[in-house]
């Protein structure tokens, strides 16, 4: 056995070599896909691309295009298209976040300018479009309604639940809509451009969205209960920058006596040290943290066994390790 898929899952030999061997093309298109006679622009969109990241979008792609031919020509273009426009998020995120930092290294907006870091995130996406240009239609209209729901969700985050929403509904709509639909169009296109059959395209896409909203709620309860960074962020990151994230929605619906202390907590202003510690103290030992553990199980177990009606291949063990993969990591 062997690892060539994301956080070393293990696949056998042949899969490991072919996913290495493409994710090598996919690093080399990237790269050259940036480059323009701005030096400037050139500059920043290296920034992200050069600072690394897990490539998951991309294999992603390269994983469902095994359900197919993984050889077919417009295989790494899609991996590509897919990183491409999930960097291009990132720059506008830490604009409308005012981030400082990001993957390690001083964040676009601070290095350069906001106006700069929103206009190289627009450059990626237009180089994106520029690849899928030569993929067809069909992956046009994906990508562009994929797009479509990245705004939605990011607009839908922006505004808030309305007075007669559903927190919790309203939460998992913007996960789906910000974080998920590009993990689903991975797999979508993957499949689609390897030519798997249309049922098993179907499946792949439905159970790597279910693995992107598994993927964000094992973030949301990282954020509260590791110790260390394991999630990318100081723990307790969401909870100082007032951010209602799904163990505190749990908490909010409560109306037990004994969460009055912590409810308070969570509508404060917890930038202070004192009142943040408590806050995260109590939401650690809450029962909302074994709900948000048990709400990720079955978004992890629903996209497995989605995954478990297609061909039994090693691509198909990978997939369904990565959802093991999910889960455990929250502990």
């Amino acid at each position: 056995m062997n690892s060539g898929v994301p956080f070393g899952l293990p696949v056998d030999d042949a899969l490991a070599a072919d996913m290495r061997e493409r994710l090598t093309a996919v690093e080399g298109l990237l790269a050259e896909s940036i480059v323009c006679d701005d030096p400037l622009l050139t500059e920043a969109s290296r920034h992200l691309v050069e600072a690394g990241g897990k490539r998951f979008r991309p294999a992603l792609v390269l994983l469902a295009s095994h359900f197919g031919d993984p050889a077919a020509a417009g295989v790494v273009p899609a991996a590509v298209v897919v990183e491409l426009t999930h960097l291009a998020t990132l720059y506008h995120d830490d604009v409308m976040d005012e981030a400082t930092m990001r993957r390690g290294e001083v964040s676009a907006n601070t290095r350069w300018t906001n106006t700069v870091a929103i206009l190289t995130g627009d450059y990626l996406f237009a180089r994106a479009s520029d690849l899928l240009a030569d993929l067809g239609p069909q992956a046009v209209r994906i990508q562009a309604r994929a797009f479509a729901r990245l705004v939605r969700g990011q607009i839908a985050e922006t505004s808030g639940p309305g007075p007669d929403a559903d927190p919790l509904k309203h939460y998992l709509q913007v996960v789906a809509d910000k974080t998920a639909s590009l993990i689903a169009v991975s797999g979508q296109l993957g499949a689609l451009l390897a030519g798997a059959r249309p049922h098993e395209v179907d499946t792949i896409t439905s159970a790597c969205e279910k693995i992107g909203v598994a993927f964000q709620l094992s973030d949301d309860i990282l954020d509260v209960a590791s110790e260390s960074e394991q999630s990318g962020k100081t723990p307790g990151t969401d909870l100082r920058e007032g951010i209602r994230t799904l163990p505190v929605l749990h908490v909010l619906s409560s109306t037990d006596p004994a969460d009055a202390r912590l409810r308070d907590l969570l509508g404060r202003d917890l930038t202070d040290d004192a009142l943040h510690a408590e806050a995260l103290a109590l939401l650690r030992a809450h029962p909302a943290m074994e709900r948000a553990r048990a709400d990720l199980r079955r978004w992890a177990d629903d996209a497995r066994a989605e995954l478990l009606t297609l061909p039994a291949i090693p691509a198909r063990d990978a997939f369904t390790g990565l959802c093991d993969y999910v889960v455990s990591r929250t502990g």
